[in-house]
């Protein structure tokens, strides 16, 4: 089953009951990746978090002085936990929403953040470079909501561990009307993983380079090539170069 279960509102639903809201930070807490989403951020934003799950970001928020936060996740289990984790900070709110059908009005926040929660919907793939047309259009619905409820000027920040080559086409369509950059972020460390953090400012116009990733999304996959005829073994071959890294 792998990480499938993490599509499955059950799975999260016993999570939460089990673990209540103590924090649990997918791709760490808000210091990692603060020194990038600082200059993001205004006195005063309206602030949406998508799919908050048990983490503290919306609280670390509030402890920075961004009193405006609503945090939003499909599971019933955590939300309940969360409003009574934090119910001494009023100007934290939680709903219970599907990120794919946002109930607020248009152009209702000033800054969309997300830590993993879009790499839910790509957790049935199997091959990242030919993303199935239903994972694509999930993406895509949500993007557009996204897009919806920021105002004009507005900012979505995407943290996540997907690579811009597999993230950037699905960020970079016109439709949304925002512009697209990112940067890597680590904890230094030769041995860690990066993850990136996508910011995407709307009323701003695409890179031409990024605009043509977007269209790409679209186009039919090319067809495979047919197979090589295989060489014969050499046997002074290195075997790191005979096998596929």
């Amino acid at each position: 089953m792998g990480s499938r279960r993490y599509g499955q509102r059950r799975f999260w639903d016993r999570l939460y009951r089990r673990e209540g809201a103590e924090p649990r930070e997918w791709l760490g807490g808000l210091s990692r990746f603060l020194p990038h989403l600082e200059p993001e951020l205004r006195p005063g934003d309206r602030i949406l978090v998508l799919g908050c799950g048990n983490s503290a970001l919306s609280h670390d928020l509030h402890e920075r002085g961004h009193t405006d936060v609503t945090s939003i996740d499909f599971s019933p289990a955590c939300i309940a936990a969360m409003r009574a984790r934090y119910a001494h900070c009023p100007g934290l709110r939680w709903a219970v929403m599907d990120i794919r059908a946002l109930t607020f009005p248009d152009a209702a926040f000033d800054v969309v953040v997300e830590k993993g929660t879009l790499d839910v919907l790509m957790v049935k793939e199997t091959d990242p470079w030919n993303v199935s047309p239903q994972a694509t259009a999930a993406m895509h619905r949500v993007l557009a909501e996204v897009s919806r409820v920021l105002r004009p000027g507005g900012c979505f920040i995407s943290i996540t561990f997907a690579q811009p080559h597999f993230r950037k086409p699905h960020y970079a369509q016109e439709a949304f009307g925002w512009s697209l950059r990112h940067v890597a972020c680590g904890d230094g460390d030769t041995g860690t993983f990066h993850y990136f953090l996508y910011i995407m400012r709307k009323g701003q116009p695409l890179d031409a380079r990024d605009l043509a990733l977007g269209r790409r999304l679209h186009q039919p996959p090319p067809s495979p090539a047919p197979p090589h005829p295989s060489a014969p073994p050499d046997d002074n071959e290195d075997f790191l170069f005979a096998i596929q890294l």
